[in-house]
């Protein structure tokens, strides 16, 4: 694409200038998106034609192509959503499989939708019906697929020919496309709350007697993707908004086609849930992919927030509590008691130690008093912290110097008390804050969901698909925590948005 030309906006007439800077604007967004897809087409080509593509078996390959399409698909979307209103020459969807090959078997529901008024503008009298417009779009409910007709007839007057009355046609997400917003939510849903790769979906949509190819389902999931990002996005500026998060990292293995296996990504969770004290905002978790675990991420993800963080032990979260902080001020950090115990445990699990069986012990102490406390105002669970918790922690501070005297430093119980000892001031944090929990649990189960997700569909296709998988989790297992059915969500939504 050529380099833009540069124009003095100042000499442009006045009026004028506001209009051309817009189509400068719009002409510099068109270019990354072409940029983009035209890295994509590279990636594609590569998987195909590169050296080392061989060594990709063709269940890899497609699952490749599967991301790929969808980030392309993506990448179209917003291409057509950003061209000029008045464009003629802007994308119509036109499918270019199962167009015209709805199974003739499958039930359809006639939705007519009427004019407003069927008298004639100029005043003759009622208009009579002439014809009328059909339209067939697949609609997939659970358990059930249905063809929607949407019927919309034509009226005239018998009197003159002074014009045709039509309703207007309902609006789309995939405008001419096959699918109604209740399939795409249905293909949301089974890909990333119920683990099911597109090739899978596929393959049970044929069981049925429809033919729908899996790239044609990655169009669909794309779609949705681009016009979801916004939602996703304003979710995240909400939770970032809260004086207490919590943030946690799970791998999410992700296709390699230059070296014929996969490569570790990571979906990054950051996460509110102030249930176990009343709070009033409600539970949200938004996931953000990152090609590896360098503590940027974090920074960037959390860039804005500065509340109270609670997280496990993990290095590269040192960079948030440091004044040279990027994107706000050095974050507050709250250590989990779990991840404390866990190091224990794993010693006393291999040999017994009466030492990290002392530890185990103390720290039950301080889980007895929480599962008292739970559910309780932060008021109350400070108060009863300060009073029965502050003291028992401080006698574990003074077992675990002694504990590290008598052990090797280069041992392994060494090294878990070493670990302890690295993160006590964190540790604390709950003693002196009756909003933060002991531990970080609650969002280690709400990433749950990512790995069973992991075990079933193995690995994403694209670092691409890693971004698709976590916006679409995000509202899928946010969703879920609030109690609400995640496809009624989807649906709602990709509805109030077409």
């Amino acid at each position: 694409m050529p380099t833009l030309p540069d124009i003095d906006l100042s000499a442009i007439p006045e009026g004028q200038r506001d209009a051309v800077a817009a189509l400068l604007q719009e002409a510099s967004s068109l270019k990354a998106i072409i940029k983009r897809l035209e890295h994509l087409v590279a990636e594609l080509n590569h998987v195909v034609h590169g050296k080392k593509s061989e060594k990709l078996d063709e269940d890899d390959r497609q699952l490749a192509f599967e991301d790929l399409n969808i980030a392309i698909s993506e990448a179209e979307e917003q291409k057509q959503d950003q061209a000029p209103s008045d464009d003629t020459s802007k994308r119509k969807w036109v499918a270019k499989r199962n167009r015209g090959n709805l199974p003739k078997d499958l039930p359809r529901i006639e939705r007519v939708i009427e004019p407003a008024s069927l008298l004639c503008p100029c005043g003759c009298g009622e208009m009579h019906k002439i014809g009328e417009d059909r339209t067939e779009r697949l609609d997939i409910v659970p358990a059930q697929l249905r063809v929607i007709v949407t019927v919309r007839p034509k009226y005239a007057c018998r009197a003159c020919s002074d014009g045709i009355t039509q309703a207007a046609a309902p609006a789309h997400l995939i405008e001419g496309g096959l699918p109604t917003e209740g399939a795409m939510a249905h293909v949301l849903v089974g890909k990333y709350a119920d683990h099911l790769p597109l090739y899978r979906q596929s393959q049970i949509l044929a069981r049925s007697g429809l033919e729908v190819h899996r790239s044609t389902l990655a169009d669909w999931v794309g779609v949705a993707a681009f016009h979801l990002g916004p939602v996703v996005d304003r979710l995240a500026e909400h939770l970032k908004g809260s004086t207490k998060l919590f943030m946690d990292e799970t791998t999410a293995p992700v296709l390699d086609p230059g070296r014929g296996r996969t490569k570790t990504g990571y979906l990054w969770a950051l996460a509110r849930d102030d249930r176990s004290w009343g709070g009033d905002d409600p539970p949200g978790v938004v996931f953000f992919y990152a090609p590896d675990r360098k503590g940027k991420n974090a920074e960037t993800f959390l860039r804005g927030f500065d509340g109270i963080l609670q997280l496990d032990g993990y290095q590269g979260y040192n960079r948030l509590t440091r004044p040279s902080r990027q994107g706000g001020d050095p974050i507050r950090v709250a250590q989990c008691w779990a991840h404390a115990r866990r190091k224990l445990k794993e010693v006393f699990d291999r040999d017994g130690s009466e030492i990290a069986a002392g530890g185990l012990r103390r720290i039950a102490e301080f889980y007895k008093i929480e599962a008292d406390i739970r559910g309780a105002a932060p008021g109350q669970r400070l108060s009863a912290r300060q009073a029965r918790t502050a003291p028992l922690v401080a006698e574990f501070g003074e077992w675990l110097k002694q504990s590290r005297l008598r052990v090797s430093a280069k041992s392994r119980l060494g090294e878990k008390l070493a670990y302890i000892q690295n993160h006590w001031d964190g540790l604390q944090t709950f003693l002196h804050d009756g909003r933060v929990e002991i531990d970080s649990n609650g969002v280690e189960n709400l990433i749950r969901p990512i790995a069973l997700n992991r075990k079933n569909a193995l690995f994403a296709g694209h670092d691409e698909g890693g971004k698709a998988w976590g916006r679409i989790a995000s509202l899928i297992e946010t969703a879920k925590i609030n109690g609400v059915e995640p496809f009624a969500y989807l649906k709602a939504t990709l509805e109030a948005i077409a």
